[in-house]
């Protein structure tokens, strides 16, 4: 680390703690030269994967056009703010830790409407009419039943899951 006052290649470290929820370390250090002090912040470089839209061509990740289709889905609806930012720390991290450079942008769109879906029904079926491009209200009908067979199935395993296991 070069001193931000004098460019002096060594410095020492006074300091260090972790900052930022444990996701950053912060560091005081000294210049040996000039002896000024000042802090550094390090965090994790993370490389999010870029994504390969439907028309073949490639775009970065974007988390706040993530975010602003999340919260146009689930707007008016009673979910909270720190409800939906967990939501879209869940997808990152997923993104994040799935070790790939390209990811087909449909393949997000599916980790967005099962977030959607554990969130809210409503705001699921909406990301879904526009996601999935419903030409009719068939296509509604059809998501609808999807939706509510997904609903049940998880029911009956929650119900099973209740029962003892000389029951099962």
């Amino acid at each position: 680390m070069h001193c931000p006052f004098c460019s002096h290649a060594e410095t020492k470290v006074i300091d260090s703690r972790l900052s930022g929820g444990g996701r950053s370390v912060r560091r005081r250090r000294e210049c040996l030269s000039c002896h000024e002090r000042y802090t550094t912040f390090e965090t994790a470089e993370l490389v999010m994967p870029r994504l390969i839209k439907r028309d073949r061509t490639r775009e970065p990740f974007d988390e706040a056009k993530l975010r602003n289709g999340m919260v146009r889905a689930l707007e008016k609806r009673p979910v909270k703010t720190e409800v939906i930012e967990e939501a879209l720390a869940r997808i990152t991290h997923e993104l994040q830790t799935m070790g790939e450079r390209e990811i087909p942008s449909l393949q997000l769109g599916e980790m967005v409407m099962e977030e959607l879906r554990k969130l809210d029904e409503v705001a699921y079926v909406r990301f879904a009419s526009v996601y999935r491009s419903f030409q009719d209200i068939t296509e509604f009908q059809e998501e609808i039943q999807r939706l509510r067979e997904m609903t049940d199935s998880e029911k009956g395993r929650d119900q099973l899951s209740l029962l003892p296991e000389s029951k099962k």
